[in-house]
């Protein structure tokens, strides 16, 4: 009688008749798969947005769909700079664990292996239609057949440019796109990526199937160049500190044009955005373009305290997350990779440590924290203050040496902002802390490559011989 029935009648109809006299509802296999955005800025600091408390910068692109969706008060980058922190994010795998240790000079050996699954690999795979645009940073030999490029790991388009856009935000010169070069582009580099986006999910993609498109900016990181309709509102600053304010608002501005193409592409309701950082602001926020904020907290960019590795983070999707909502659980980069998969009914690999966790029930406020089976964990060999490793399990976080000849032990809920060491008035947690951090990093090193043994951690230039 089914079959009968369907073919007399559209397949969408016949369910329909089927919903309304036997109450049969479709699989969820056979449900429209969401798309995915997940839209990354460039050393942009946690209190860099308005509403994360800036008290000048203006971003309403951001501020709205912070109220559009959920705020998280606890959002990390997987390492305190760029590359690490981008590999982690397509392999849900902690930066030494997937080789990818440090930032990337160009020319260097380090590069995102084959050998690693990518999250869009395996949505092309499951039928998605995949974009990159933007900031690569995921190899030294950028546009050469010596290394794995974005079509490597699962890009059918992408435009990128292998670290910042140069010579500047301003005008920039060094983008390939499919493997070309584009040569110079008029315009700012936020916009110009974000329109690169919108003219792929107009005319490029295939629109039959659901997409996941990675949008890199490279505002705020230097070299910066300001369009100088961002730098208006803070004409009464210097001018350093007005073209950064400014960067951080064209940054926002171009963020805003892409949601403004899905509303007009009625995506909008079937497309889950993550906004967030690779990392904590660069410089002493006090001289020169590097004027980026961390809230208050600790440490900038580089550093293992909260100030370099704590960043902006704000989900939407409509629907499943709740708007004007916050979340304070911890969530890490390495995160988007299973929670990606589990809302887009993609099954993880389980041939291999997946250090992120589906925190989709988080986000959408069915727990106040997620459960871990790898602590939250960070390593950076050329961070600063003789501390390269930290951990964080509940509301402890422990700092060490490479070599453990130095440890600082803090309570993040009642000390955010890490002033007081406590590592003399808890002994006993100190220990089974360190035992745990000491066992992990030796688990994550062993399964790593050993670049960073031979190469220098300042970029993977080689280690120069004496």
């Amino acid at each position: 009688m089914y079959r009968t029935l369907a073919c007399a009648m559209s397949l969408s109809r016949f369910f329909a008749v089927l919903t309304l006299v036997f109450g049969f509802t479709l699989p969820a296999a056979a449900a429209e798969k969401p798309n995915v955005v997940i839209f990354l800025a460039d050393d942009l600091g946690y209190g860099d947005l308005g509403c994360y408390g800036h008290p000048r910068i203006k971003t309403p692109n951001l501020d709205t769909f912070a109220k559009e969706g959920v705020r998280l008060t606890q959002c990390y980058a997987a390492s305190a700079v760029c590359s690490p922190s981008r590999s982690a994010i397509l392999t849900g795998r902690t930066p030494h664990r997937n080789g990818v240790y440090t930032w990337i000079a160009e020319g260097s050996e380090v590069h995102l292996r084959t050998s690693e699954i990518t999250l869009p690999k395996l949505l092309k795979e499951a039928g998605y239609a995949t974009c990159h645009v933007g900031k690569w940073h995921l190899n030294g030999k950028f546009n050469d057949p010596a290394q794995p490029q974005p079509g490597d790991h699962g890009y059918e388009h992408w435009m990128a440019t292998q670290n910042n856009a140069g010579p500047s935000h301003k005008n920039p010169a060094n983008f390939v796109r499919n493997g070309k070069a584009v040569g110079k582009l008029d315009g700012f580099s936020a916009p110009l990526v974000a329109d690169e986006a919108i003219d792929w999910l107009k005319t490029k993609r295939d629109k039959s199937k659901p997409f996941f498109l990675a949008v890199w900016a490279h505002e705020p990181h230097l070299p910066i160049e300001t369009d100088p309709q961002f730098q208006k509102p803070y004409a009464d600053l210097d001018e350093d500190v007005r073209q950064h304010h400014g960067n951080v608002s064209q940054l926002d501005h171009a963020f805003g044009k892409l949601m403004k193409a899905l509303d007009e592409q009625k995506l909008t309701d079937t497309t889950f955005v993550f906004f967030t950082s690779d990392n904590g602001p660069e410089g002493d926020g006090l001289k020169n373009r590097t004027r980026g904020s961390t809230g208050g907290l600790r440490g900038r960019k580089r550093a293992m305290y909260e100030g370099g590795i704590r960043v902006p983070g704000i989900a939407r999707w409509p629907g499943h997350i709740k708007p004007s909502t916050t979340a304070d659980g911890p969530v890490v980069g390495t995160d988007l990779f299973p929670t990606v998969l589990g809302i887009c009914g993609v099954k993880p690999p389980a041939d291999r440590v997946i250090d992120g966790t589906d925190v989709l029930p988080l986000l959408t406020g069915k727990v106040a924290t997620v459960d871990r089976k790898v602590p939250l964990y960070w390593r950076l060999n050329m961070a600063p203050n003789n501390l390269h490793i930290a951990m964080r399990e509940g509301d402890w976080k422990i700092l060490s040496a490479q070599d453990f000849s130095k440890i600082e032990l803090y309570n993040l809920k009642a000390d955010p902002k890490e002033a007081t060491e406590l590592s003399a008035k808890e002994p006993e947690l100190l220990a089974a802390l360190t035992k745990r951090l000491k066992d992990l990093n030796a688990e994550v090193e062993k399964e790593g490559p050993d670049w960073w043994k031979r190469l220098s951690p300042n970029g993977g230039n080689p280690v120069k011989k004496k």
